[in-house]
């Protein structure tokens, strides 16, 4: 627990390098502005779609049109959960944006600074990486389309996407940070040594999505910290080793 929090620690510190930050911003925003486009365009057709979905289950959709109370209150919730949708996706565009431009262009650079003693191997390649990051796409939406039936039972609308968007994280950001300095044995077995925790700072630098402002952000974050994370247990692992 205390190597994450040394590595959230070392991400914001990263963050506020003008070098840095200036590339880690700039996805954050396009995809902000690329959703609120989608959703201000969609946002009718969405909702009238689901609650005509809902009115049409048999006797729910009985019970709905029966009440005014609880069509508006239904009206209420689905609003809640289109708004809830645009969370992750927001996150996951920028988190592609990240991982496939933004951070390659600035590993190297965090690298130089503060781990500058290590050795890079090259187990890893940016084909490799957007392969990885194809694949692990693949397997997000899956998970969240099959967990979207779930969506309607209080509470799920927002743990879902955390978990789901925090496995994608540590996928993603996993093989980038360590693709320059690992070596190929290093990139498989580290990721795998290591999951637990991968999935606990994917998971909890997606909360972060959540928080107005800082959102902007939070994927840059995410991939930072998971940087630092694993590059400072590649460097420590190698040390026990002499």
């Amino acid at each position: 627990m205390r190597d994450i929090f040394v590595a959230l620690g070392r991400s914001v510190r990263s963050l506020a390098r003008l070098d840095v930050f200036g590339h880690l911003i700039w996805p954050g925003i396009v995809s902000a502005l690329l959703w609120i486009i989608i959703a201000v365009l969609s946002w009718a057709v969405m909702v009238n779609a689901i609650m005509e979905s809902i009115q049409g289950l048999g006797w729910v959709g009985d019970k709905i049109s029966a009440s005014v109370w609880m069509a508006g209150a239904v009206l209420i919730l689905v609003k809640l959960l289109v708004a809830l949708a645009f969370v992750p996706l927001f996150y996951v565009t920028t988190m592609v944006l990240v991982a496939t431009v933004a951070l390659p262009m600035m590993l190297d650079r965090v690298a130089r600074r503060d781990y500058a003693d290590l050795e890079q191997r090259h187990g890893g390649s940016n084909m490799g990486s957007i392969g990885n990051t194809l694949a692990a796409l693949l397997w997000f939406v899956l998970i969240m389309a099959a967990s979207l039936p779930l969506w309607l039972i209080p509470g799920v609308a927002l743990v879902a996407p955390v978990l789901a968007t925090g496995w994608l994280s540590q996928r993603v950001f996993g093989y980038d940070a360590l693709m320059l300095h690992a070596d190929r044995d290093e990139l498989v077995r580290l990721r795998r040594e290591f999951r637990p925790q991968m999935l606990l700072l994917g998971g909890g630098t997606t909360l972060l999505a959540y928080v107005p402002v800082v959102n902007i952000v939070a994927p840059s974050l995410s991939g930072l910290a998971f940087v630092h994370f694993l590059l400072e247990t590649l460097r420590q692992e190698r040390h026990s080793l002499r």
